[in-house]
């Protein structure tokens, strides 16, 4: 058994060798597989957030959902009901969600959303000042002396 495991660990030792050989010969092509392969890796970490954020109303079934239909034999006629009823059932569940986004409270108090709203109006009185404090940059004078 302990030759199997000598030569295993030679493999290894073998493998990190030519890898690091790899890389001192070719740094700048180990740098582009290293930044592609942390990139493949952010993208499908992004898709997998997106699906799941996404899909996690969709795919839950409500409580008052129909129950499903019967096969029909008119195969034709069924098909294009199906598409219109999944269509407008998925509208209309985007339609909710969007509604429940609207009416969420986001300031959980009296004191927050006056706070929120101060701090609005500071911004706005130092939008101002800036915007008034400004010297006049000299292109965009007019050139008529008596305006």
């Amino acid at each position: 058994m302990e030759p199997v495991g000598v030569s295993t660990e030679m493999a290894l030792l073998s493998n990190i060798l030519a890898a690091y050989s790899f890389i001192t010969e070719n740094p700048e092509r180990a740098a582009l597989y290293f930044v592609s392969g942390v990139c493949i890796g952010l993208i499908l970490t992004l898709l997998a957030l997106v699906l799941k954020v996404s899909c996690q109303t969709d795919c839950k079934q409500s409580p008052g959902k129909k129950p499903p239909r019967e096969p029909e034999s008119d195969s034709d006629s069924s098909d294009s009901e199906d598409d219109s009823d999944t269509t407008s059932d998925l509208s209309a569940r985007r339609h909710r969600r969007f509604e429940r986004t609207l009416n969420m409270n986001v300031f959980t108090s009296a004191e927050e959303l006056e706070r929120a709203q101060r701090l609005e109006e500071r911004e706005r009185i130092i939008r101002e000042i800036w915007m008034n404090g400004q010297p006049d940059i000299p292109g965009t004078r007019s050139l008529n002396r008596y305006y």
